[in-house]
């Protein structure tokens, strides 16, 4: 038998179906389908939790940084919160359709009692946003 040389082609396919190997068939199929897992311990949801809470703020120092530098009137500031209310809005009603089906197989109360805060929270936080956006609306009538 002779020995073959790899190009690297080869070994960019190596790295994929090796790669691919490692990771579970569900884990294939959950990013394939857009699935998200579930977790049943609270050590791996505290983990994730961080892990958001650590990547949001990462993120926020650019997003203050440019903030600042764009938002000099009150109109500035109009477009980016009309955005964050359109996708909080997008969010919290997904969630109530959440809500609608933790309802349907009678899960556990307190569950429930927490969506139904959050989504409360949430429809409140669009109706601030949409304030704020009428605020800035109003201070460019106004010339203040």
């Amino acid at each position: 038998m002779s020995a073959r040389s790899t190009g690297p082609d080869d070994r960019d396919l190596l790295e994929v179906t090796v790669s691919l190997a490692r990771r579970s068939l569900m884990e294939a199929a959950a990013d394939r389908f857009g699935w998200r897992r579930a977790y049943g311990d609270t050590a791996e949801v505290d983990a994730l939790l961080t892990e958001q809470t650590d990547t949001a703020y990462a993120q926020a120092a650019d997003h203050a940084a440019l903030a600042t530098a764009k938002n000099d009137n009150v109109l500035a500031v109009q477009p980016a919160v009309l955005d964050v209310r359109g996708r909080v809005l997008a969010d919290v009603l997904y969630l109530e359709g959440v809500l609608a089906g933790a309802r349907t197989p009678g899960l556990a109360p307190e569950l429930i009692a927490r969506l139904e805060d959050a989504v409360g929270l949430g429809h409140e936080l669009t109706v601030l946003l949409a304030d704020t956006v009428r605020t800035a609306a109003v201070h460019t009538a106004s010339g203040t």
